[in-house]
């Protein structure tokens, strides 16, 4: 028995310990100091933490603007000392400089890196009355045709213009090449042969000093380019324009052709300054000043060995090789030409595609192929009555019914006797259609103002962010009143994650034992969705049960 007690008591002692843990754990509070102001007029938010370690960090929200509401000042935060903890209190001063009603979206505030979330407030911003008897009234001045401010023909042109002025400055460059190069080249000294040309031009070298001065791929560069001049001119092939490898190569089939008695030394001695000089223009390589003397020596000793080897050639040996080298300069013309019209044609193909991806998709998109609520105004549009009580209105396609008992919480669902919902499109679409009727288990009188604010929370349930909300009464054709809730929300893409800024209207009537609502949204700065919009708001019929 005494065991038993004992237990009770250890099990009692631990519920009060528990509690008293967790009446100690941080506490975030939220309040606004007014819940309707006028415009341009500050409310007050009140951020408050209770029950803070004095050891803790806090780190309250900062930001020139929370949801569509602006940060006029943050205030200092405020201390409160509760012995060993503290209450913490941050205040901002928000406003808006346009009526409606706006909700603050659920801030983060962090603890020791442990986050707590805000409450989501709703502000109320009046509009100024102006009291008509006091202030001067004018007559109202004349309709007058206002200036077209679009510019889109001025980016087209420019487009074109610059799509134009590059295509002619490729053309221009390729054809001042072409003439450049078939440019005969003057000669300020007449040589009687190759190797004279080739021994005069080493010499020359020399005397230029570039290695004295450190410029090194210079003097590698003019190195090789009197062995590649020789060589093309004495044994006839393209050397200039060659590889290493190809250049080698070239050889090996013009000394087999002509009987030239060279030897494999003579290929492997040229080949490795040719190697050395691609290493030194290319990779940056600096030889030691003996491989340099090497090198220089190796092409002398290179021009001189194949000079001598080179025998006399017959009128028709001359002939041919001639003509074979005809050939190759031919297809190395053609190989350029091709080159530069490939640059050319691409060159173009860029500007153009540029072009197009930031002026002339829309043109293509409006004029030719159509845009989604383009065809969806122009279409055949189908009028039909929705729900029960029904809801007769006209759109561009036939709603959908959608099973209600996914789309509204259990609690709500509880109260409902029948709900039946009818969808067109998604929230992010371009178009967004929605009709949904409710019966109610018992008698109820709706408040269509907190009807409609319940909308509104539905819509953040499913994502919305920054939502503007007006609200005016609202009468159908045939007289029956509602209200009409409208503005503009943010709905995230599935796809990309990013806001897709959009504009809404409610319509909200209630009857006997019920509600009836319509829900249209589209995308902002689309031309063509708000005629969709006027046409469906102006085609709603709604039939009342009596009471």
């Amino acid at each position: 028995m005494k065991r038993m007690n004992i237990k009770k008591l250890v099990t009692f002692l631990l519920l009060i310990l528990s509690a008293a843990v967790f009446a100690q754990q941080p506490q975030l509070e939220t309040s606004m100091d007014s819940t309707s102001i006028k415009i341009g007029s500050q409310a007050n938010l009140i951020l408050k933490t209770t029950d803070v370690d004095t050891a803790a960090t806090v780190n309250f929200p900062e930001g020139k603007n929370f949801g569509q509401l602006e940060v006029l000042e943050s205030y200092p935060v405020d201390t409160v000392v509760k012995g060993a903890k503290y209450d913490l209190i941050k205040k901002y001063g928000l406003t808006q400089f346009d009526s409606g009603r706006y909700v603050l979206p659920r801030l983060s505030v962090f603890i020791n890196d442990k986050q707590f979330r805000t409450d989501s407030l709703a502000l109320v911003v009046n509009p100024v009355q102006v009291d008509t008897l006091k202030q001067k009234m004018y007559d109202i001045k004349d309709v007058s045709t206002a200036e077209s401010k679009s510019l889109l023909w001025l980016w087209i042109l420019i487009g074109v213009v610059v799509a134009a002025g590059i295509a002619f400055g490729v053309w221009f460059l390729i054809k001042k090449n072409r003439e450049a190069k078939n440019k005969p080249k003057e000669e300020e000294v007449h040589y009687e042969s190759p190797i004279e040309k080739a021994t005069t031009h080493l010499k020359s070298l020399e005397g230029k000093a570039l290695l004295q001065r450190g410029e090194v791929k210079d003097y590698y560069s003019e190195l090789t380019d009197i062995a590649r001049t020789y060589i093309e001119e004495a044994i006839h092939i393209p050397a200039m324009e060659s590889t290493t490898a190809e250049l080698i190569e070239a050889m090996k089939q013009a000394v087999r052709r002509k009987n030239m008695g060279l030897n494999q030394e003579t290929f492997e001695e040229l080949e490795r300054v040719l190697r050395n000089a691609d290493l030194v223009k290319f990779a940056k390589m600096r030889p030691l000043e003996y491989e340099i003397a090497e090198d220089r020596n190796r092409i002398e000793k290179t021009i001189v060995v194949i000079d001598q080897s080179i025998p006399e050639e017959k009128e028709e040996d001359n002939e041919h090789t001639l003509a074979w080298l005809e050939a190759q300069r031919k297809k190395e013309k053609q190989k350029r030409k091709n080159r530069n019209i490939i640059i050319a044609v691409a060159t173009v193909v860029v500007v153009l595609g540029v072009t197009f991806y930031f002026v002339g998709r829309n043109v293509m998109r409006n004029y030719i192929t159509g845009i989604p609520t383009q065809e969806l105004l122009e279409g055949d549009w189908v009028k039909s009555s929705y729900g029960n009580p029904p809801v007769t209105i006209e759109t561009p396609k036939v709603l959908k019914r959608r099973d209600a008992s996914e789309m509204i919480p259990d609690d709500v669902a509880a109260m409902i006797k029948e709900m039946q919902i009818f969808i067109y499109g998604a929230m992010y679409d371009n178009l967004y259609v929605m009709v949904s009727t409710a019966n109610y288990n018992q008698k109820v009188d709706i408040d269509l103002d907190l009807a409609l604010d319940g909308g509104i929370k539905t819509m953040e349930s499913r994502g919305a962010t920054n939502i503007i909300v007006k609200k005016e009464v609202f009468a159908t054709e045939s007289g029956l009143q509602g209200v009409r809730g409208y503005g503009n929300l943010s709905m995230p893409n599935p796809v990309t994650k990013s806001p897709v800024r959009m504009y809404y209207e409610a319509y909200m009537f209630k009857h006997a034992n019920g509600l009836q609502q319509i829900f249209i949204m589209y995308r902002e700065g689309d031309e063509y969705a708000p005629k969709i919009l006027d046409r469906i708001k102006e085609s709603i019929e709604i039939t009342k049960l009596n009471n």
